[in-house]
């Protein structure tokens, strides 16, 4: 998705959750002065032509890892419950704030870390970018920057999907997704609610 295209729904977003746009601006740019490499290149090879599998981190994980298929991408913390299981992520999307120190090693071993900028994770971003020594890659839901890229999304998850789409995945399968959790607080409720309508633009009826 071009960012012509993406603006509209993000300014929805914005408005939705009284978020500042400049600080989501400040955010890619920090994360463009901290990243040393753009690894986009590693990703496209991955996915282009491949069933990719999108691990969300709802309490059904676990009992969907059957239903893997194809290339791995994890949403944030569910990439903890995929290598505790033996199953080591071809691409890991992240805002940080589900990070652990074995992110570190998955990137060690090959694992993509898809790292995201938004305006309250500055923080997280200078703690967590200069330890990944493997391939990585930025993002933003504002304008892209020259090695920050956007392809839609809000959520790491629907973020992950909005990226095979744009890579030319031949399929998308969904797995660890309950948009409709009655025990998240209020924000997380929201952004279930924009995860469920971004991925309803994509066809994907969750």
């Amino acid at each position: 998705m071009r960012f012509e295209e993406w603006e509209p729904h993000y300014r929805e977003i914005l408005d939705y959750f009284g978020f500042d746009r400049s600080a989501d601006e400040e955010a890619a740019k920090v994360l463009s002065e901290i990243l040393t490499s753009d690894d986009i290149g590693l990703l496209k090879d991955r996915i282009c032509g491949k069933v990719v599998t999108v691990a969300g981190n709802a309490p059904t994980l676990s009992s969907e890892l059957n239903r893997i298929e194809g290339v791995v991408i994890a949403a944030d913390a569910a990439a903890l419950l995929l290598y505790k299981k033996g199953i080591l992520p071809d691409a890991i999307f992240t805002d940080l704030d589900g990070a652990e120190d074995s992110f570190i090693t998955m990137n060690e071993q090959g694992t993509i870390i898809v790292v995201h900028a938004h305006g309250d994770n500055i923080p997280l971003l200078r703690r967590w970018v200069p330890k990944f020594r493997g391939p990585i890659i930025g993002t933003t839901q504002s304008l892209p920057l020259p090695q920050i890229h956007n392809f839609g999304g809000f959520t790491d998850g629907d973020r992950a999907v909005f990226t095979a789409e744009a890579l030319q995945a031949e399929r998308v399968i969904l797995i660890g997704f309950d948009l409709s959790d009655p025990s998240v607080d209020p924000m997380k409720k929201g952004k279930l609610f924009w995860a469920r309508k971004l991925l309803g633009m994509l066809g994907y009826d969750l």
